[in-house]
């Protein structure tokens, strides 16, 4: 099983992705870190709903509690008890809004932050992970084919069809006559520019 190339062998070329591949972790975690906090902002607004329907909850309780012995004065604890009871429901309802407040403010700290985070790392992920991923596979799928000094034909074919003509030229004036030639200076050469566009070195022999 051939072993996946995530780093260049061109030293340029391996601190550029490595230094890339820093960028996006620490951009990954500063946009962490700044949802977190956009979450926290916003969930405090919350507060206020928290608070209420927790004196809401007490104070329904208490009320709960006093009309129970007020119902059992004979002849009115009925009477007497209606408007407590009535106030323990309204505190009640108190309570209930305080807590929806409290859980649309959450929901809505949970959205912001879930943008916060997901659309600039996306964004970056979007702009780098291709690039990634084009040369991990050309470079993984050069490897296959650079074994030995004798693979070097093949590279030096490609970088005659690929590179830039400026840069063929400062191997020789005519790279296709010397490569048909079997000129080894020419081939070599021809072969290192495509490999390190690959992000290969020249084998050993």
């Amino acid at each position: 099983m051939t072993r996946v190339k995530l780093y260049s062998d061109v030293g340029v070329q391996r601190f550029g992705q490595a230094f890339g591949d820093l960028m996006l972790l620490g951009w990954i975690a500063f946009c962490t870190a700044l949802g977190l906090f956009v979450f926290k902002i916003t969930n405090a607004l919350g507060y206020p709903g928290r608070k209420t329907a927790e004196a809401g909850d007490g104070l329904a309780a208490d009320l709960h509690k006093f009309s129970e012995p007020v119902g059992k004065v004979p002849a009115v604890g009925d009477e007497l008890r209606a408007p407590i009871d009535g106030a323990a429901n309204a505190a009640t309802r108190l309570a209930e809004a305080g807590r929806d407040q409290a859980h649309a403010v959450e929901q809505l700290a949970y959205l912001l932050a879930g943008v916060t985070i997901g659309l600039p790392v996306l964004f970056a992920l979007l702009i780098w992970l291709p690039r990634r991923i084009r040369f991990s596979r050309r470079a993984t799928a050069a490897r296959k084919f650079i074994d030995n000094a004798a693979d070097l034909d093949l590279f030096a074919l490609r970088a005659m069809a690929n590179q830039p003509m400026h840069k063929l030229a400062k191997i020789s004036d005519d790279p296709v006559s010397a490569w048909r030639e079997g000129d080894t200076r020419v081939i070599t050469q021809l072969a290192d520019l495509e490999l390190r566009s690959t992000g290969l070195r020249l084998p050993t022999t």
